[in-house]
């Protein structure tokens, strides 16, 4: 007799993993709801993607979620490397967890608990990310339910977020990390092999305890050093005789701690300081007693990124990854500081500009100030990401209104000669590349 059918609630569906370990279980044939607060109108897959704060979810909510849905195994990635406005480590993985283990006692069914955890040793722990990881680790360990605790490496997946993405963007473009960090050793996992253990997981019978309470590290035996890793992307992507410059190791100190400020404002930068602690670390275990249980033989390297060539889409994303945060960030300069320059640096001569139109004098010093107040504040809504891509189609608006407005009542700015008005075309362009690329997942 076969193995019952199980429904699957996977938690964090939207992100690099759990997205893949959805569509995989579902075409594998599995009943699989996922849950994400937000879902890109490309990943939302029907009624079985709801769309749900789950962080805010109490105990009995989140008991009742998983009765009404009749659950039987649930897969836990949610994650957030770093505290900041909107994400808190300790809620995610520690205060999250807790309430996810109660209410799955509370709610009668015998369920297994499939965590997505990091691997390394507790006394290695030096982050808040790490440290609330290893909390729920232990928190799951000692409550009486099934489980089993996943630990994967370094994540090789076909689509990039985070880690994954930087790697891709250094292989692309003419840039090298420091030697120190480039010798980081690593031990990669491809995510087709995280979504086959939970597949296998998820196909057991459950009256068999071989996986009931189990802590295993997913990626190849193997450890490469982080250069080596970025090599092979190199070779898939054509890139390997390209001339590189090694920066230098305050240079990536310095991109950490402005990817720590682009945090504040709601942006989430692969740079970040628990990002670099992290790596700085290393990433290492013990796949055997995986290996052993579920027979999977994880791919290696080479076959994670050598078994297909990067298509014309893996170049254009990896080559404007690191441009994407160049461009976000000179459009709010642009648009700030000219709009403060205009207010409080030049206000006579931008007074005058139009004074010199023959614009009525009542309204010069209103427009004047009107105008600069509108540019600087468009910077600022580029600046935060929840409201990036209304300044960007703000500023382009304002752009377009620039041009028109100059066309009817200032002809002749069009062809003063530094060319303030003709510069405003590949400024929109700009923009609008800005904001085509604004998207994450």
């Amino acid at each position: 007799m076969g193995v019952p059918p199980r429904k699957i609630l996977v938690l964090g569906a939207s992100g690099l993993i759990g997205r893949y370990v959805t569509d995989d279980l579902r075409a594998r044939g599995f009943a699989v709801v996922g849950i994400a607060r937000r879902f890109s109108t490309s990943q939302k897959s029907g009624s079985l993607d709801l769309e749900m704060p789950v962080m805010s979810m109490d105990v009995a909510a989140l008991a009742q979620l998983i009765g009404e849905q009749t659950i039987d195994l649930v897969v836990n990635c949610l994650g957030v490397l770093q505290d900041g406005p909107g994400s808190d480590t300790s809620d995610v993985h520690r205060d999250f967890v807790d309430r996810l283990l109660r209410a799955i006692r509370a709610s009668g069914r015998l369920i297994l608990l499939v965590h997505i955890s990091i691997p390394g040793a507790a006394n290695e722990d030096r982050t808040p990310f790490s440290r609330s990881k290893r909390e729920a680790e232990r928190m799951i360990a000692a409550f009486d339910i099934p489980y089993a605790i996943l630990r994967p490496g370094l994540v090789i997946a076909p689509s990039a977020y985070g880690g994954s993405a930087m790697v891709r963007a250094l292989a692309a473009l003419p840039l090298d990390l420091p030697e120190a960090e480039s010798k980081t050793p690593l031990q990669p996992v491809a995510v087709e092999d995280i979504a086959a253990t939970i597949a296998w997981l998820a196909g057991r019978d459950m009256s068999h305890k071989t996986a009931d309470a189990v802590t295993w590290d997913l990626m190849q035996p193997q450890p490469v050093a982080l250069g080596r890793v970025i090599e092979q992307f190199r070779a898939s992507f054509g890139t390997v005789d390209m001339p590189r410059l090694r920066l230098p190791a305050f240079m990536l100190d310095l991109g950490t701690k402005l990817g720590d400020l682009a945090s504040w404002l709601g942006w989430m930068p692969p740079m970040r300081t628990t990002a670099i602690a992290e790596l700085r670390r290393g990433v290492a275990g013990d796949p055997k007693p995986w290996m052993l249980a579920t027979g999977i033989v994880p791919k290696t390297l080479a076959q994670m990124v050598g078994e297909r060539s990067a298509t014309i889409q893996d170049k254009w994303f990896a080559r404007l990854f690191l441009i994407k945060a160049l461009v976000i960030s000179s459009l709010v300069v642009f648009w700030v500081v000219s709009g403060f320059i205009a207010l409080l640096i030049s206000y006579d001569a931008a007074a005058g500009i139009l004074a010199s139109h023959r614009f009525p004098r009542s309204l010069v010093g209103p427009i004047t100030v009107g105008t600069s107040l509108m540019d600087m504040t468009i910077g600022i809504l580029i600046a935060f990401r929840r409201t990036c891509a209304a300044g960007l189609m703000l500023g382009i608006a304002a752009s377009l209104g620039y041009m028109l407005g100059a066309a009817i009542l200032t002809p002749d700015l069009w062809i003063e000669p530094l060319g303030a008005l003709v510069k405003t075309g590949p400024a929109i362009v700009l923009m609008l590349v800005a904001l085509l690329t604004l998207d994450n997942r």
